[in-house]
């Protein structure tokens, strides 16, 4: 195919899936925190809406309507972008009427007998601790709670559907709902003008009959529930720049400044020995080599510099390598890119699903680069079909993927749940991936082939050298295992309140200590890997290309480990279903952190060996 057509096949799918990503992915979309804030004066409707059910117990959202909540006349769906789809959430316009500043006491929402199957449905959601989840001026709704031990105030986000309780004097557990919900909204006042911006919503529930209010709603099938709420309205001296601090500071945050510098020295301070060690061996080989040697000391070569005119030899399923490293150069890419837009402020947590939109997007642009890496590498083994190896970098990952995700989201689709991607949604990812990131691979392959072979600085011996037997603490798997405990020592304090913030629904928005985190990580990796390496080559074996990939990938293995220790630790799922999305999730994420770590450590030690065989003579 001739790069002409090429590019033209390309910018028509190009502009037919950017044209359905706007379709899914309104201009909503695109909110920049701070740009368009809302002023009310008074008396001004205010739009309350409603979100997904959720549960820490099940990992299962729902619609608010699944359940007999009252509804108003119409349902209509709000504006979503595909990251909030890919979430689950659904939000939904509801029954709730607030006027800015005007206070109200007791309104009746309406009254709903419910019947065996929804009693149930209610209990099953209690059990299972779901939370309501509400949005005002797109705030989420928080529920204050006092903590005794540190004389202050936490909040957590959306109230429980209801209780487990007893009765006075009875030993039966009974479960109540929380049909009485008493709102708070908080706005702060413009002296000048009278208008009035949102600042804060919190709720406090409460189950109880109206005609005694002392007596908690039971949920019994046949008995009538009376939804009722009471919405106040108080001044705040916070600015609305300054909203959300309130939800970005629901954890001890001491911990977590305390945890993550305590990593990063001792990760620093190991690499700073490393590095040390390394430049002052290596300067040392190098100088020793490159002395005037006599006959006798040229023919009884040691270390590395023996395996010269075999270090450059293509390894064994090399195709496969120029794939995985093209992967993880596409991971690379995405990773840096959207951490850069985090950093600056683009992808705050008001923009619902901007931050999985984000990754997605970078990810299909970054096939470009993708193609180009693994298309450079199979040139200098070389390979002559790069059409093949284009379809392998463009297909693999993404359809290993493609087929977990699917799976997991039938079990979720099987449970009903509001978590399940819909058809069209499917279909836009799909597009997404054959429309943009196909072409993309395509292209930067096409250019990457075009490019000269890189060359290797040191001929290539026509029969393979025989590696010696090595001594067992280099034998591949030993090095390759304890290779991936630093990179995962590097990550993994951060990598407890990344988990929290996703399995726990708690926001996370520290992303510069995110990104200062992932180069500590890119250091690690490469460092660990090229001294490994270095003792490898120095015990004469000079099979270092799939050694130093999963040297520094095999960290991944630890993460899963982790995320094993951190389910049966930190969190309280017990239904089979729930347990299958988690590791499945799990699973896919240590193996994208593989494929990242390995790429990084590659690349590293690829850059190494070509430096220090390029700076020796070599008859």
């Amino acid at each position: 195919m001739r790069l002409p057509a090429m590019l033209r096949w390309a910018a028509v799918a190009l502009a037919l899936a950017a044209a359905a990503l706007l379709a899914a992915a309104p201009a909503a979309a695109f909110y920049l925190p701070g740009v368009a804030p809302n002023d009310f004066q008074k008396k001004d409707p205010l739009l309350v809406k409603v979100n997904k059910l959720t549960s820490t117990k099940t990992q299962l959202p729902y619609s608010y309507y699944s359940l007999p909540f009252c509804k108003p006349d119409t349902i209509v769906d709000s504006a979503e972008n595909l990251g909030e789809v890919l979430r689950g959430d659904r939000i939904e316009n509801s029954p709730y009427v607030f006027e800015m500043r005007e206070p109200k006491m007791c309104q009746i929402v309406c009254r709903a007998s419910i019947d065996d199957k929804q009693a149930k449905e209610l209990k099953e959601k209690i059990e299972d601790e779901y939370r309501v989840n509400m949005i005002l001026d797109n705030l989420p709704l928080v529920v204050p709670i006092a903590r005794q031990d540190r004389d202050a105030i936490v909040y957590q986000g959306g109230y429980h559907v209801g209780v487990k309780g007893q009765y006075a004097g009875s030993k039966d557990e009974k479960v109540f709902i929380h049909n009485h919900l008493t709102f708070l909204v908080k706005y702060h006042k413009d002296e000048t003008t009278e208008l009035s911006r949102i600042v804060g919503f919190e709720v406090k529930p409460f189950s109880k009959l109206v005609t005694n209010s002392d007596t908690p709603q039971e949920v019994e099938a046949g008995k009538e529930i009376i939804f009722t709420y009471d919405v106040g309205f108080e001044e705040s001296d916070v600015k609305w720049a300054s909203r959300w601090d309130t939800y970005l500071l629901m954890t001890d945050d001491q911990i977590h400044w305390f945890s993550i510098v305590n990593s990063l020295m001792i990760v620093l301070f190991l690499s700073g020995m490393v590095a040390m060690i390394m430049l002052r061996t290596l300067y040392r080989d190098i100088s020793r080599y490159n002395q005037l040697e006599t006959e006798e000391e040229a023919q009884e070569e040691t270390g590395w510099k023996l395996v010269h005119g075999d270090v450059f030899r293509p390894p064994a399923n090399s195709d496969l390598l120029c794939v995985c490293v093209g992967t993880g150069v596409q991971f690379f890419g995405m990773l840096l890119v959207t951490m850069i837009f985090a950093v600056l402020g683009f992808l705050s947590p008001s923009n619902r699903g901007g931050l999985m939109t984000a990754m997605l997007l970078t990810w299909v642009l970054m096939g470009l680069f993708a193609g180009y890496a693994s298309s450079r590498f199979y040139k200098m083994f070389k390979g002559s079909e790069w059409k093949s190896i284009t379809l392998r970098t463009a297909f693999l990952f993404p359809g290993i993927a493609f087929g977990i995700f699917f799976i997991l989201n039938a079990l979720i689709w099987g449970e009903k749940s509001s978590g399940a991607v819909p058809f069209t949604t499917m279909f836009a990812l799909v597009l997404l991936w054959f429309g943009i990131s196909v072409p993309l691979v395509f292209v930067g392959s096409y250019l990457g082939f075009k490019q000269p072979a890189i060359e290797a600085p040191v001929k290539i011996n026509k029969i393979p050298r025989q590696v010696p037997e090595q001594a067992w603490y280099m034998n591949p798997a030993f090095t390759i295992l304890i290779g991936g405990i630093l990179p995962f020592g590097a990550v993994f304090i951060e990598l407890f309140f990344i988990l929290t913030s996703i399995w726990l629904h708690q926001f996370y928005y520290i992303f510069g200590f995110l990104f200062l985190v992932f180069i500590i990580l890119i250091i690690t990796c490469a460092e660990i890997t090229i001294v490994l390496c270095y003792f490898q080559l120095c015990s004469e074996d000079y099979n270092w290309w799939w050694r130093s990939y999963l040297t520094s990938g095999s960290s991944a293995i630890y993460l899963f480990l982790y995320a094993g220790f951190y389910f049966f630790t930190k969190l309280q799922i017990t239904k089979l279903v729930s347990g299958i999305l988690y590791f499945g999730y799990m699973l896919l994420a240590s193996f994208a952190f593989c494929v990242l770590t390995g790429t990084i450590g590659f690349c590293a030690c690829f850059w190494f060996t070509r430096l220090i065989y390029s700076s020796v003579k070599i008859d």
